[in-house]
């Protein structure tokens, strides 16, 4: 089982939580789909939970920082210095939604857009590093991001992050004519960004690990939720985009049918 105990390289997808308006009725659909169970919800935090798998925190769940928005998913790209990158943000032409804030010794979060709009989030560990759980049923799998200017979103990311960028190879569903590209900020992918595409949601969408991709999109059917690209078979696994019964999309991702 993919483990970590220590702060993620800056510039790693290190967390994703969920805003919603009815923390209950979430808490309860994604422990049926992703089998997990909570800790906190202490009303210091705003009764915010950590979303475990075998006792490690997978993913957050709390309620709506502003309450007219919508329910999402949102990913935390891990920074070392949470001010610094908050102004390399807007130097690069981005915005700070919520400026650096310390979560008390758990540690400094920072809530962002990109210069098309796309929110994300920065986070700087202290007692609490991000998922402890990875590329297991359950826990993050991948995060990429869906944007209308690719070549504008690269920009932007590596002048924050320093990422580069490399194409996906045909041999792994590269195509000609797709722009689709990894990231990496000094060794391996962390992540994947590409041009808008039919079916796929535009902004940071987040995968989860499943043990079996046609029960899980069961589950979300069944649930209340729908899917809006059906379980394909690809070279990473069988994938499918999803939304939960709040118009939250997602995706799911288990080995390819038949192995």
């Amino acid at each position: 089982m993919p483990t970590r105990d220590t702060a993620w390289p800056a510039g790693t997808p290190c967390w994703v939580d969920y805003g919603t308006s009815d923390v209950d009725a979430a808490r309860d659909f994604y422990a049926a789909l992703l089998g997990w169970e909570y800790t906190g919800g202490e009303a210091e935090y705003g009764g915010y939970l950590n979303a475990t798998r075998d006792g490690r925190p997978a993913a957050g769940l709390g309620p709506l920082m502003d309450p007219t928005a919508s329910p999402s998913w949102t990913t935390y790209l891990a920074t070392d210095d949470a001010a610094a990158t908050a102004a390399r943000i807007r130097e690069a032409g981005g915005a700070v939604v919520v400026e650096p804030m310390e979560v008390g010794p758990m540690g400094t979060m920072v809530v962002a857009a990109d210069p098309q709009g796309h929110a994300f989030g920065l986070w700087q560990s202290g007692e609490h590093t991000g998922v402890r759980v990875y590329n297991e049923p359950g826990s993050l799998a991948w995060n990429e991001l869906m944007v209308d200017d690719p070549a504008g979103a690269r920009r932007f990311y590596g002048e924050v992050f320093g990422y580069s960028f490399d194409e996906l190879p045909p041999e792994q569903g590269g195509e000609e004519g797709m722009d689709y590209t990894t990231f990496a900020a000094g060794g391996n992918p962390l992540g994947g960004l590409g041009g808008a595409q039919p079916g796929v949601p535009k902004g940071w969408l987040v995968c989860f690990a499943v043990a079996d991709t046609d029960q899980a999109v069961a589950t979300v059917e069944a649930r209340g939720g729908k899917v809006t690209t059906p379980a394909t078979d690809t070279p990473f696994g069988r994938f499918a985009v999803v939304e939960d019964p709040w118009g939250a999309p997602f995706t799911v991702m288990g080995p390819n049918a038949g192995g």
